[in-house]
């Protein structure tokens, strides 16, 4: 719990079962499907409105990955979902993008992080909609949430309803 998930060889570590995850965080966001739409929109040539449904329904990946909240708990969790990836390149994205922002949920409580570019790329930031071969539970951020491997598990947005190709000059 104490260590920085860039610099764990996590491959060989045990599947944490979903009943022992630890979370924090808001827990009980609740969505309505009839209404959610995944935005990816930014430096794209087309934005993109995607329900839950086409989310399920687009290639899908599946990664072991750690979730460290450091100093409490560790999950190792079977993470399966959407290629941010596929995503910018089914909207277009512009060949000078630098990052990826993810912003969830709508509201008071949204939160936003920024993702280099390489990460979205070599498909270590991803969004997830089943863990563990489970449907994600809402308390871990159901429909969408942000996995991001070598990041600790605060800046993996819960609730996940916006995805932001930015070009930010270096």
């Amino acid at each position: 719990v104490d260590k920085n998930p860039k610099d764990i060889d996590a491959r060989n570590v045990a599947i944490t079962p979903l009943d022992k995850f630890g979370t924090m965080g808001l827990e009980d966001h609740d969505i309505d499907l009839a209404q959610w739409r995944l935005i990816v929109n930014g430096a794209v040539d087309k934005k993109l409105s995607l329900t839950y449904e086409q989310m399920l329904n687009m290639p899908s990946i599946e990664r072991l990955v750690l979730l460290i909240c450091p100093g409490v708990f560790v999950n190792q969790g079977k993470w399966k979902g959407v290629s941010v990836k596929e995503l910018l390149k089914k909207a277009g994205a512009q060949t000078d993008v630098t990052h990826v922002t993810f912003r969830g949920p709508e509201g008071i409580y949204m939160k936003t992080h920024r993702v280099p570019i390489d990460q979205v790329l070599s498909e270590k930031a991803f969004l997830a909609y089943s863990v563990n071969g489970k449907k994600l539970p809402k308390k871990h951020g159901f429909p969408l949430r942000l996995v991001a491997e070598d990041y600790y598990g605060f800046v993996w947005v819960k609730f996940v309803y916006q995805v932001t190709a930015d070009v930010i000059p270096i």
